[in-house]
């Protein structure tokens, strides 16, 4: 029989340092849980959600804010993180700039050893944007493991919400041994418990 794994206090989270690049980031030592999506898919407030405070990870009403790589550590041990990276493909910034955080974000999921697992974040109302199915090839090319959170999902009734999380699914078919999928609301509080069991999973690996 496969042990419950332990309950990490995501609460304790505070934050360790912002990098600009792979080389400015934290030794590549313990284990990290990195977030990422669409500069408009509730990531800032997901992350807000899961720890439990109200301004861990910066929100905004605009977009695209988030341009460094965000390090926070759990339980005071530099050993276990969450990673908030920068969001992507929404942001009004020069071309050149949103080239150069996406091959930073390649270059972090490529090769950060200590990286167990990435949550994705995508709304519920429009997923699978062409930088999603990008990011979660990049996470194929490494056997990473990847867990969908739906956000918004209080924007939907419960019906479209559902059928769109079981298209999304169906899309994903081809990856479904790395990649696990969700509904999820930061506003409602929805879906807390399923993305804590994953990342608990992920932060107690081997």
């Amino acid at each position: 029989m496969t042990a419950t794994p332990e309950r990490r206090n995501y609460q304790t989270a505070t934050f360790l340092i912002s990098a600009p690049t792979l080389a400015k980031c934290p030794s590549d030592h313990g284990v990290e849980i990195a977030f990422a999506g669409r500069s408009n898919a509730g990531k800032s407030s997901a992350i807000n959600a899961l720890t439990q405070q109200r301004a861990l990870a910066r929100t905004s009403k605009t977009p695209g804010r988030t341009q460094l790589i965000n390090f926070f550590t759990l339980q005071n041990d530099e050993q276990l993180r969450l990673v908030d990276l920068p969001g992507y493909g929404y942001a009004k910034v020069p071309e050149a700039m949103k080239k150069e955080w996406q091959a930073h974000l390649a270059d972090y999921l490529h090769r950060r050893r200590s990286l167990a697992g990435l949550i994705l974040l995508m709304d519920v109302r429009h997923p699978l944007s062409d930088f999603d199915i990008q990011l979660l090839e990049m996470a194929d090319d490494r056997a990473l493991p990847v867990h969908i959170l739906l956000t918004k999902a209080d924007k939907l009734k419960q019906g479209p919400a559902k059928a769109s999380l079981q298209q999304v699914r169906q899309r994903l078919a081809e990856w479904e041994d790395l990649v696990s999928v969700q509904l999820f609301s930061a506003l409602k509080r929805q879906g807390l418990d399923q993305a804590y069991g994953v990342m608990d999973r992920w932060m107690t690996a081997e």
